[in-house]
Order: C-alpha cells, then sequence, then structure tokens
C-alpha cells in the first residue's frame, strides 16, 4: 500500500500542477466565463452545445451567444480540477486506511480535502460572480497551497535529508513567505488586467515612480474594473497594481537569490541551489519578456506556470531542512 500511495502523491502533486498552467490559460484566453453556469455548461454535465439544437437552446435560456472554443478551454480546465479533487480524496481514504502502515498522520490528506471543497466553492463563485478580482485570486492561490501541500505529502514518503548551516532554515522560511506574497500580487495583476499598465522597463511610463492610485488598485471588494463605488478603474490603479508586483520581484530576487547562492556554497545544497537559482532568472526573465513583448500567450502561461514550479522548490527545500537539525 506505501507504493501505490507513494505513486498516487506523485502522479497528484504533477496533475495539480497542471492544473494550475491550464486555468493560467483559461484566464489569459479570456474564457473563464466560457461556461455561464457551474459545475456544467450551459446546462449540461458532459461536453458543450455543438449540435443547432443545442445552441439554440443554451442561449434563449442563458440570453447569451454560445462560443464553443471558450466553452471548451473552461469544461477542460473543470474535467482536470475534478478528476484532482477526486485523486485528493482517494489520498485522503488511503492515508486513514493505511495510516498504521505508513505511520503518516492522516490530517495533512484530509486538510486536503478541505481545501479542494473551498476550491470548488471558489470555482463556483468566480463564474456566479462573473470573475470579481478577489475570488478568482483566491481560487489562484487556493491552487497554488493545494500544489504546495500536495508536494510536502509527497514528500513525506521519500525521506530526504541535508546537513544544512545554521540560519538557513530561516531563510528558507522566509523565501517561501516573500514567493507566496509575490504570487499574490501577481495573481492580483492577473485578474485585475494589470499586465501591461506599464508596457516599458525598467521604468514604468518612463520612471521609476509613477503616478499611482494604490487605494481604488488594492481594493478588494469591488466588481472587475470598477471601484467599490462604481466608477470605471483608473489607469493609475492599475499601474499601483503591476508597480507593486516589480517592487515584489525585486524583493523576491534579493531573498531567494541570496538564498540560492549562499545553497550553491554548500556541497550537501548546491544542487538544490542553482535549481532554485535557474527557476528564478527564468521567472524574471519571463515577467520581462512578457511586458516588452506584450504579453504573448505563451510566455504569459509560461510565467504562471514558472511561480508555481518556484513555489514547489522553496516547498521542497523547506522539506530538505526540516528534516535534519542544523549544524
Amino acid at each position: 500500500m506505501a507504493l501505490a500511495y507513494r505513486r498516487l502523491a506523485l502522479f497528484t502533486a504533477g496533475l495539480a500542477f497542471v492544473v494550475i498552467v491550464v486555468g493560467a490559460y483559461v484566464r489569459l484566453e479570456d474564457a473563464g466565463l466560457g461556461c455561464p453556469d457551474w459545475p456544467g455548461c450551459y446546462g449540461q454535465l458532459i461536453g458543450v452545445p455543438v449540435e443547432p439544437h443545442e445552441i439554440t437552446r443554451a442561449e434563449e435560456a442563458f440570453s447569451k451567444p454560445v462560443d464553443i472554443g471558450r466553452a471548451r478551454k473552461e469544461m477542460l480546465h473543470r474535467y482536470l480540477a475534478g478528476t484532482l479533487g477526486l485523486l485528493i480524496v482517494a489520498l485522503a481514504v488511503m492515508a486513514w486506511r493505511g495510516r498504521s502502515v505508513l505511520q503518516h498522520s492522516p490530517a495533512l490528506a484530509t486538510a486536503l480535502v478541505g481545501l479542494v471543497v473551498l476550491q470548488a466553492a471558489l470555482g463556483k463563485w468566480t463564474v456566479t460572480m462573473l470573475l470579481k478580482p478577489v475570488i478568482v485570486t483566491l481560487h489562484l492561490l487556493g491552487g497554488m497551497a493545494t500544489l504546495a501541500l500536495l508536494v510536502w505529502l509527497a514528500l513525506r514518503e521519500h525521506p530526504m535529508a541535508v546537513n544544512a548551516p545554521r540560519g538557513l532554515r530561516g531563510w528558507a522560511i522566509l523565501a517561501l513567505v516573500v514567493a507566496a506574497v509575490q504570487i499574490a500580487l501577481g495573481g492580483w495583476v492577473s485578474t485585475n488586467y494589470a499586465a501591461l499598465a506599464c508596457i516599458d522597463f525598467p521604468t514604468c511610463h518612463g520612471e521609476w515612480v509613477p503616478p499611482m492610485d494604490f487605494r481604488h488598485g488594492f481594493q478588494l471588494m469591488r466588481e472587475l474594473g470598477v471601484t467599490s463605488a462604481g466608477a470605471p478603474l483608473s489607469a493609475e490603479s492599475l499601474t499601483a497594481i503591476q508597480w507593486a508586483h516589480r517592487v515584489g520581484a525585486l524583493v523576491t530576487l534579493f531573498v531567494v537569490g541570496g538564498l540560492s547562492i549562499a545553497l550553491v556554497r554548500v556541497p550537501a545544497l548546491r544542487l538544490y541551489g542553482a535549481i532554485l537559482l535557474a527557476i528564478l532568472l527564468l521567472q524574471i526573465a519571463l515577467g520581462v519578456a512578457n511586458v516588452l513583448l506584450r504579453l504573448p500567450l505563451v510566455l504569459a502561461v509560461a510565467h504562471n506556470g514558472g511561480a508555481a514550479l518556484l513555489l514547489a522548490a522553496l516547498v521542497m527545500l523547506n522539506f530538505a531542512l526540516s528534516r535534519t537539525p542544523p549544524h
């Protein structure tokens, strides 16, 4: 049973990464509302309306034209997310049934089931609340949290430990927190469609500190594209969102980059450091390229995937450092 559990945990963690990347693709393709209802699509649980009579019935029922391409993209994401949820439930069942063999508490696997239920609710609200930025951002963060916990769960079945100099463990925790905050800022950029609020780099509108409106830009309880009072969101608000993400990227570069260099200097941790530094530099390069090349779809999706990889790498590092007392 231990081997089956180990393989399922690894596969599920991999699927979580795929779900994040596909979710980013759906969002960037503006297909998040490809289906106006949930969990089905135009009233269909399987497939989307494609036959003329199905399309006619769907358009009459939902008072909007059917876009088959967007609907299929949205349903692909839902099917993958649904499969991920079922696998997590299977992991929890196995964790409870085999707790004496696995020698781990089933608490983490059970918590993941609760997180999946919350993710399903956020997915539903994403549609019913018409892409409200705070809901979509929370949905993204929930996906990242699911990936992080699944990576930790999978690693428990693959004992790994390294001798770590004193201080590296705290630095690794700080790097994980900084990366999580930066991912949240990136999610806020994406869900507010502020990725091209500044189309130059490294300056923004030719200035290091351009005119910005943080008050409305980071107002959480509002609809997409407007303030809480219903007025259109200003360009200064979108600039503030993008600028904050850039500052976050600079902080991430110093904290995670510094950690990577410190790891490279320790023989037992050299591989961790090299991989972490490579992911970090690739992620920063993708962010810059997205601005300069005006957000090409492939690079934008890759930037989301890079954030997930960076998070997973930091989780792996923290897991390894937590196994062996520092000396």
